[in-house]
């Protein structure tokens, strides 16, 4: 973790930094929109599809809110987009990095999460004796550098794996095809249908939330100077956002598709077509708690804490409950 430490050490120096607005720098008009720059965390896909359904339908501009999406990629780098003043708000992608963030005492913080599971699978080769999560022990897995510092610590935890087991993961399926008995992280939504199409091979899938990983997923995070500042728009976000979900999941995507293939020319139909309906009967977005789309709860916070915590990731006298604010998440009736 001691890389991704030091990069968020320098994004809260980076936002200590930062200076306020000059007095006499010309305040916006009283009824112009608030202009919000959403920086995702990878390129335009379903995986998005709720913020560009949002857009793509005008929630956001009948609050009052002018979103522009600022897709992301390989080395986009969220918090430092943020520090750095290139957006208002950013996707945070899974627990671990608002947990760190907090950690360092960077100000900002979740204010929704948009995915009640996370979307992380482990895929492994059919007809290999591997039946569960559980049968990989052993075997090679194959994980990107980020990954080694986040879920992989609940995959030790919980099924005894080891770090011998770990072989780098660059987001090429080759080396997992090369090998029957190795596997390989994916997200449920993309890694097994693009796997499943290349090489016509139907891989066991494995979904970690199903299995009891407790981590968050597509989160909203703002700095703590917006959430002073304005917090009408980060409501206004929030409640827009989770519209957006909504009306991508059970109603017409298409604008919304169209939005994704013109940020992202390389995304094709049928990718996004598969996408949405795995984020649909893998309940993703919806979670099994029968919660509104982007809740967050205390409770599940502080069992992800507790978790990290015991693996030694995290000081016991972190206030954990700082990573996040349930002001602007939407309740439960």
């Amino acid at each position: 973790m001691k890389a991704l430490r030091g990069l968020v050490l320098a994004v809260a120096a980076m936002l200590a930094a930062c200076s306020p607005q000059k007095k006499d720098e010309a305040a916006p008009a009283a009824d112009a929109p608030v202009t919000i720059r959403f920086a995702t965390d990878w390129r335009a896909q379903a995986e998005h599809g709720g913020f560009y359904q949002a857009l793509a339908s005008g929630e956001y501009a009948k609050r009052g809110l002018d979103v522009q999406i600022v897709q992301g990629g390989p080395g986009s780098n969220v918090p430092q987009l943020l520090a750095s003043g290139a957006v208002e708000m950013g996707m945070g992608s899974n627990s671990f990095i608002v947990m760190n963030l907090a950690q360092e005492k960077v100000p900002v913080k979740a204010v929704a999460a948009f995915m009640q599971k996370d979307p992380q699978v482990l895929i492994a080769h059919p007809g290999t004796g591997v039946e569960s999560i559980a049968d990989l022990k052993g075997h090679p897995i194959l994980l990107s550098d980020a990954s080694v510092t986040a879920f992989w610590v609940w995959l030790k935890a919980k099924y005894g794996f080891t770090d011998d087991q770990v072989r780098k993961y660059t987001f090429n399926a080759a080396p997992f095809l090369a090998d029957k008995r190795s596997a390989q992280q994916g997200y449920v939504t993309s890694e097994p249908y693009t796997i499943e199409k290349a090489a016509g091979l139907k891989p066991k899938v494995f979904l970690l939330a199903d299995e009891g990983y407790p981590g968050y997923a597509t989160m909203v995070l703002a700095p703590d100077s917006l959430i002073a500042k304005n917090p009408k728009a980060v409501q206004a976000f929030v409640e827009a956002s989770a519209q957006g979900w909504r009306d991508y999941l059970t109603g017409d995507p298409s604008k919304a598709d169209a939005l994704i293939r013109k940020d992202n020319p390389e995304m094709t139909q049928d990718v996004l077509d598969q996408a949405r309906e795995k984020l649909k009967s893998y309940r993703i977005v919806e979670g099994d708690e029968g919660l509104p789309v982007g809740a967050m709860t205390d409770a599940r916070w502080k069992t992800f804490f507790d978790m990290a915590q015991s693996q030694g990731v995290y000081p016991k006298t972190l206030d954990y409950r700082t990573a996040y604010t349930l002001q602007f998440a939407p309740k439960a009736k």
